[in-house]
């Protein structure tokens, strides 16, 4: 059983970083946006600033929680006997499914820039997207799309 504890510990915490994220990237693609007719603005990066995207658990939060409820009360139980131990293991849940929930929030946060942009036409529009390319401001960029899915591009 004291065997069984870190490989299920270890399973939890890599389950819970399972979000997707790559759709967060200005350079990936939904499959629906293949082969499909999309907008392009011109416009020049006015400011940049660096954000985090909290990326939704793809287990809808169950995997830390839940995780984290069992393998806190599994350890729970291995403390006292009696009622002491059945305590034990019902405050080793609460307290692993609250360490749990936390561990895959931050397991799915990702870096991001928030860019604001000055478009040629007059207006000014902000886009956050995964930083994973440098932007500066005066840079000339592309906004390809529109409504809520928008990516920035060097031009």
């Amino acid at each position: 059983m004291k065997r069984f504890l870190p490989i299920a510990a270890l399973s939890v915490l890599t389950l819970a970083g399972c979000a997707n994220t790559a759709g967060y990237s200005g350079d990936v693609y939904s499959g629906n946006q293949a082969k499909t007719s999309q907008s392009v603005r011109l416009g020049t990066i006015a400011a940049v600033r660096p954000v985090q995207i909290q990326a939704d658990s793809r287990a809808g939060g169950l995997l830390g929680s839940g995780g984290g409820a069992v393998i806190g009360g599994l350890l729970g139980n291995q403390v006292g006997g009696g009622s002491g131990r059945q305590l034990a293991t019902v405050v080793g849940a609460l307290g692993g499914a609250v360490a749990g929930t936390a561990a895959e929030e931050r397991t799915n946060r990702i870096d991001a820039l928030e860019l604001e942009i000055a478009l040629d036409n007059g207006s000014d529009v902000v886009v956050v997207q995964r930083a994973d390319r440098q932007f500066q401001p005066g840079q000339r960029v592309r906004l390809i799309g529109s409504g809520a899915n928008v990516s920035v591009a060097p031009y």
